[in-house]
């Protein structure tokens, strides 16, 4: 009978937990920098950390953030479990709360001249030493140098690494001063080099031609006329059988190439545990295919023998970090110097960290990596393979690549590139194993954030951005150091970004690849209202995807206004001043049943299946790249104002005029202003319909209609502003205008 009563006890216990963790009353845990994590989370008695908040957070439980600085990465264990009981972390209302992954440095010597040195004991870092590690990753082109995740930061801004070796720092100062760093002990975990061949005496054995292997390798193109073994990581192991070394040798050379701190190569007899019979030292090369021989001494060996090549990580027997930067003029134990020191300020290491809002903080200064699509990708801020994140009215500043990811989750088949499978492998996974579906993962809203000066993407999502809303962010300052190149970089970088929308939103001086990249499976994504102008590259890029997709009510005027091997798409009242390039691919890239991530089919991309309605365009634009297409073109109601080109498939449904509309932007005290010149013939030379479902018909290829996330009929009946258009005669171009003549539109803020 006791063991009935004390069995039910238990049970009642437990449900009681569960009723505690699923439906208690929401509280609010506050957060302060006189705080101890000691205390109750009161506001009479905050906590110190953020993290400390996070570990006590339940679902529909509110932190509050008091104003300071807080040098923290937060890592929440849970999330809420639905839109009504979330987890909010917020700063409190007027007060300032930095949060940022750096920290001051201090006992800084003078070298000599402009140049100071600090040395730290690589325990400083604890698990993550960002000057130990290297910007890495597929797509990823390092320009013939090495670029460590780590930062030199002076008055808040960041520093310029230098571009190859320490002699550029200890130079007197030029008008970028510089830093240098060299970590005894290298971290770089992931990949250590590539590897084309190896050499005894006259004999070349090709690294591809093994006889067992162990670890992640993959075989890949090495751009020299065979097949190299690369994206090896340390511990990984080549087996060659019966290797001929002839009457008797004590050296071999080795063929590689690597863009990180490279590694070693251990030459073992018959297995991984083989009697050392050398080692060779692969340093870095520059690129991933930039190869280099390499020599290593070995014990002489004669006749036929059976060797392993085992690759490890670079192991010192010193264990500091020295950093040298210029400072000229200053002396940096009295300035504000600071150092990063944390990969990302608010990421959970889990997936499936649902529900979350981060509202209202500055978060700076990040040592985050590359964020390749077929890898775990992480910024500043990141939805790590979660859904329904809520991330708003946050400055996002100085990330070494990404300001916020919605991104994919890590796993063993990281970067992938070299993998035969490619960026294809990593969507069946994804829908395999990762659980890529409407709902599980996305749904995410990013809104009214200042992000800017990120070194590769302002915002970036492979998969994770899907069912997502992106609106009236504010994004510029992104890639624009131009040291490293890659096909990864824009102010937003989006793959496989179903029904999501992207709206509002200020994207300006970013560097190539430009303003907004749309790559791989942008189906059912509406690109609506968006000021984009002044980007080194193009001001949006749709590649490789089949539709439907709506580009509406924006405004864009780079010199390159749109680049596209794409088509489904719909393109309604823009204003674009800048050029169109338009070109065919032909790669199998998928496309999805309505308003889901499940692949229907895959097809190359003809050029054409395009629809251009009531929009203005002017200068540059150049509509005639579509003469080529091989899918319908459609277009009506566009003005062709001075400059100007048609296609060969609206003439008899255009107004075409040498009145020059005389566009300028100029940014101004309060916000951006448009100045343009209206002709009146705009609005009474032509009769135009409001663009919507019933007009667009059915992208071709996944043969599914223009319509909203929701099924509902898609109807662009509102201008950049929101106000209701005239549906009798919509006016060309992103405004409804009333009155003809010269206008000046602030245009950002919107409101």
């Amino acid at each position: 009978m006791r063991i009935v009563v004390s069995l039910l006890v238990s049970c009642v216990l437990i449900f009681s937990g569960c009723i505690s963790f699923f439906h208690q009353g929401a509280n609010e845990i506050h957060v302060a920098v006189t705080g101890s994590d000691l205390n109750a989370g009161s506001k009479s008695a905050p906590l110190r950390t953020i993290q400390a908040a996070a570990e006590k957070a339940m679902p529909g439980d509110t932190v509050t953030v008091h104003a300071g600085i807080y040098r923290e990465h937060i890592n929440p264990p849970r999330g809420g479990i639905s839109n009504s009981k979330r987890i909010t972390f917020q700063a409190a209302p007027g007060e300032e709360v930095i949060i940022t992954g750096s920290e001051p440095a201090k006992g800084w010597i003078k070298e000599s001249g402009d140049t100071w040195q600090l040395t730290l004991p690589n325990s400083y870092f604890g698990k993550f030493n960002p000057f130990a590690r290297t910007v890495h990753g597929d797509w990823f082109n390092p320009r013939g140098r090495v670029h460590h995740l780590g930062m030199v930061y002076l008055n808040g801004e960041w520093m310029h690494e230098a571009a190859s070796h320490l002699n550029e720092v200890l130079k007197p100062a030029g008008k970028m001063p510089c830093w240098f760093a060299r970590a005894d002990r290298a971290e770089d975990a992931d990949y250590l080099l590539n590897i084309a061949a190896f050499t005894i005496g006259t004999q070349r054995v090709e690294a591809a031609s093994f006889s067992g292997k162990s670890g992640e390798l993959h075989e890949s193109d090495g751009s020299m006329g065979g097949k190299c073994i690369g994206w090896i990581r340390s511990g990984s192991w080549l087996r060659f059988d019966k290797v001929n070394f002839g009457a008797g040798t004590d050296s071999m050379e080795f063929r590689a190439a690597t863009e990180t701190g490279g590694g070693d190569i251990e030459v073992r007899l018959d297995s991984a545990e083989g009697e050392l019979l050398g080692k060779c030292e692969v340093e870095n090369t520059g690129e991933w295919k930039k190869w280099v021989n390499f020599k290593a001494g070995i014990k002489p060996v004669s006749g036929e023998k059976n060797i392993c090549l085992v690759f490890r990580s670079r192991v010192s027997t010193s264990d500091n970090t020295t950093i040298w930067a210029q400072f000229p003029g200053i002396d940096p134990n009295k300035a504000d110097v600071e150092i990063a020191k944390r990969y990302t300020v608010f990421t959970p290491e889990k997936t499936n960290i649902d529900y979350i809002t981060v509202r209202g903080f500055k978060l700076k200064n990040a040592a985050s990596n590359w964020a390749a699509p077929t890898s775990g990708q992480h910024g500043l801020v990141t939805a790590y393979w979660c859904k329904g994140w809520i991330i708003e009215d946050n400055e996002i500043s100085y990330s070494r690549c990404c300001g916020i990811a919605l991104g994919k989750y890590s796993d063993e088949w990281d970067n992938r590139r070299g993998n035969k499978e490619g960026y294809d492998g990593t969507i069946a996974d994804a829908l395999k194993t990762g659980g890529w579906y409407k709902d599980k993962i996305g749904w995410h809203i990013v809104r009214r954030n200042h992000i800017h000066h990120c070194g590769q993407t302002g915002i970036v999502g492979s998969l994770g951005c899907a069912f997502s809303r992106v609106e009236n962010n504010e994004i510029h300052e992104i890639n624009m150091q131009g040291i490293w190149g890659g096909a990864e970089m824009a102010g937003i970088k989006f793959h496989g970004a179903i029904d999501t929308v992207i709206s509002g939103n200020h994207i300006y001086r970013c560097g190539n690849a430009g303003g907004l990249w749309l790559d791989w499976m942008a189906q059912g994504t509406q690109v609506t209202g968006n000021l984009i102008h002044d980007n080194e590259g193009h001001d949006i890029f749709t590649e490789v995807n089949h539709g439907p997709f709506v580009i509406a009510n924006n405004i864009l005027l780079s010199p390159a206004a749109y680049l596209s091997n794409s088509q489904g798409g719909a393109y309604g009242h823009n204003l674009i001043t800048g050029s169109l390039d338009i070109h065919y691919d032909g790669r199998q890239t998928p496309y999805h049943k309505a308003h889901s991530t499940e692949v229907a089919g895959r097809r190359d991309c003809p050029v054409g299946d395009v629809r251009w309605y009531n929009n203005l365009l002017t200068g540059k634009c150049n509509l005639n790249a579509y003469n080529e297409v091989v899918l319908p073109l459609t277009a009506a109601g566009n003005v062709f104002a001075k400059g100007a080109q048609s296609s060969k498939f609206d003439e008899a449904a255009l107004l075409k005029s040498d009145f020059d509309p005389g566009i300028t932007l100029t940014q101004q005290a309060d916000g951006w202003y448009l100045e343009l010149n209206v002709d009146k013939a705009w609005a009474t030379e032509q009769k135009r319909r409001v663009v919507g479902t019933e007009m667009l018909g059915k992208a071709v290829i996944p043969d599914l209609p223009f319509e909203n996330a929701d099924g509902s009929p898609l109807k662009i009946d509102t201008d950049y502003f929101g106000k209701k258009r005239d549906t009798t005669n919509p006016f060309p171009g992103p405004f409804e205008v009333k009155e003809s003549g010269k206008q000046k539109i602030k245009v950002w803020p919107r409101r």
